[in-house]
């Protein structure tokens, strides 16, 4: 692959370790409505914008769509107060600034909710840019990557994606980004397997590992 410039990371599930508080979220909210929800089916939209989570799960009631997102909001916001990066995160971005990386992040979450972790990680400064999927088109459509592209002036090529679920590797591929896959998140590694990613990673040192090997190996002397 070509020098990579800029890593994308997303959020849930890669960077953050809150995918078992989304899910039990999605399904108190459901509860509430009397809307039938596994816990197979609530994990496997993560990484989906939250208008694509509501059609996809509760196809049925579209009428309670608006209703069941702010059940789901507010028991979020309520539960999630231990959430946090994942063991190793931030020495990992820490490393990869360092080293004169770009990094963006490309999420799921709505502007409100990501704006909330950012603050609550102190991470603002980090991120060269941030997508989240209220201002843009939900993954696995690949806008959100082709904007963080455009400002960071960056070429597809020359950038590595990063995440924990099919959607965001999808949305990777379906612009020809080089992708890394992560599979202590929502989907497993057979599953990311089917996009082509450059490798799949267990853990987050095992991340920051293959980062850095790339990275060395293209810097040079």
């Amino acid at each position: 692959m070509n020098h990579p410039e800029l890593i994308i990371f997303d959020w849930d599930g890669t960077l953050f370790n809150s995918v078992g508080q989304i899910v039990a979220s999605l399904q108190f909210a459901a509860q509430r409505f009397e809307q039938p929800l596994t816990h197979e089916a609530a994990q496997g939209v993560i990484g989906l914008g939250l208008p694509e989570v509501m059609q996809t799960l509760f196809p049925q009631v579209p009428h309670l769509h608006e209703q069941i997102v702010v059940a789901y909001g507010e028991h979020y916001v309520q539960h999630s107060t231990h959430d946090a990066w994942f063991d190793g995160v931030a020495e990992l971005l820490h490393d990869l600034k360092a080293m004169g990386m770009k990094l963006a992040v490309a999420t799921g979450k709505n502007r409100r909710g990501l704006d909330r972790v950012l603050t609550k990680t102190q991470s603002h400064h980090i991120f060269d840019i941030t997508r989240a999927a209220s201002e843009t088109m939900s993954k696995p459509h690949p806008r959100m990557l082709e904007e963080i592209l455009q400002v960071t002036e960056v070429e597809a090529k020359n950038a590595i994606m990063v995440g924990d679920s099919s959607y965001d590797l999808e949305m990777a591929m379906n612009i020809d980004m080089p992708r890394i896959g992560v599979s202590y998140g929502v989907h497993d590694p057979q599953v990311l397997a089917r996009y082509a990613p450059l490798t799949i990673v267990k853990s987050v040192p095992e991340l920051h590992h293959f980062l850095k090997q790339i990275l060395q190996q293209k810097m040079p002397a």
